[in-house]
C-alpha cells in the first residue's frame, strides 16, 4: 500500500509520520525543500528570531521518519488515472492526501499588502521594511485581517494580533513609538470576539493605552500603494500594510481549482 501527500506544512508532515508508523510507503510533495514554522515567524519582523531559525528542513524529517520527500512543482493531478504530473516527470499513486490548505479571499489592490502568514518572503519583507521606516523615524503602519462571512472559522486574526504588539513594542525599545502611527483595521464591528467578551474588553484597553488607531466595522473596498479604502468611505494612509486575508472556508477537490502547492 502507499500514499502520496501534496504539501510540506504541518498537516502534511503528521500526515506522513502517521502512515510511516503503520507501515505505510509514503511519499511527500512540496515545492519547497523547508516547511515554514508559522507561529514563530512573528518575531521575523523585530529581529528576535532569524528567517533560517523558522526553516525546518524536510530532507531531514523524512529521513528521520521514514517516508521519502520529493521537492517538485505540481502541474496537474490525474484522478482516473491516479498519477500526479510533475514540471519533469510523474508519479502515481493508491492513495492521495492533498495537505496545501484552504485558499485565501483576494480582496482588491491585496497585492499592496505584505502577509504575516503568507509566503515566507513576506515576513522577511515586512522586516526590511520595517527597517526602513526605522531609518526615517517616523511612519504609518497599518495592521488588519480580513473576513468571511459565510465562515468565521476562516479568519485567522491571531498572528496580527502578535505583529502588532511586536512592533508597538519594539518601537517603544527604539524610542520612537510617538513618531509612529499604528493602525488595526477589520471589516466585522468586534474583531476577536471569539476569544470571549472579556478579552474584546482587555483589547479595547490596550489599543487606548498603546495610542492604536481602530477602524473597524466596515467592509474593507481596496488596498492602493500607500492607501485602504473602506466602505463607508473612510480611509487609512499607510507606509506599510500588513493584512492577513481570510480563507475561502470551502473545502473542495478538483483539478480545474486546487492550491496545488505550498503558499
Amino acid at each position: 500500500m502507499s500514499a502520496l501527500i501534496i504539501g510540506g506544512g504541518f498537516a502534511g508532515i503528521e500526515a506522513a509520520i502517521f502512515l510511516r508508523k503503520r507501515g505505510i510507503e509514503t511519499t511527500l510533495i512540496s515545492n519547497r525543500d523547508h516547511t515554514w514554522i508559522y507561529p514563530i515567524s512573528i518575531w521575523i519582523p523585530t529581529g528576535e528570531i532569524k528567517p533560517d531559525k523558522v526553516k525546518l528542513p524536510l530532507k531531514k524529517l523524512a529521513k528521520r521518519h521514514g517516508f521519502t520527500f520529493r521537492q517538485d512543482t505540481i502541474t496537474r493531478i490525474d484522478l482516473d488515472g491516479k498519477r500526479v504530473l510533475l514540471e519533469n516527470s510523474e508519479l502515481s499513486y493508491e492513495y492521495l492526501i492533498i495537505a496545501t490548505g484552504q485558499d485565501k479571499l483576494q480582496p482588491k489592490g491585496v497585492e499592496n499588502t505584505l502577509s504575516i502568514c503568507g509566503k515566507p518572503e513576506e515576513a522577511i519583507e515586512i522586516q526590511h521594511r520595517l527597517a526602513t521606516l526605522l531609518d526615517k523615524k517616523k511612519g504609518n503602519i497599518a495592521f488588519g485581517f480580513g473576513g468571511n462571512p459565510k465562515d468565521n472559522s476562516a479568519v485567522r486574526g491571531g498572528p496580527v494580533f502578535e505583529v502588532l504588539f511586536n512592533v508597538d513594542n519594539w518601537l517603544k525599545k527604539k524610542g520612537l513609538r510617538d513618531q509612529f502611527t499604528l493602525h488595526f483595521f477589520a471589516p466585522m464591528s468586534e474583531p476577536g470576539k471569539r476569544m470571549g467578551e472579556r478579552a474584546l474588553g482587555m483589547m479595547d484597553s490596550f489599543y487606548k493605552r498603546a495610542d492604536i488607531q481602530v477602524h473597524v466595522g466596515s467592509k474593507i473596498m481596496a488596498f492602493k500603494k500607500n492607501e485602504i479604502l473602506f466602505e463607508n468611505e473612510t480611509k487609512i494612509t499607510s507606509d506599510l500594510t500588513i493584512f492577513v486575508p481570510a480563507g475561502t472556508g470551502q473545502s473542495y477537490f478538483s483539478q480545474s481549482k486546487l492550491p496545488l502547492n505550498d503558499a
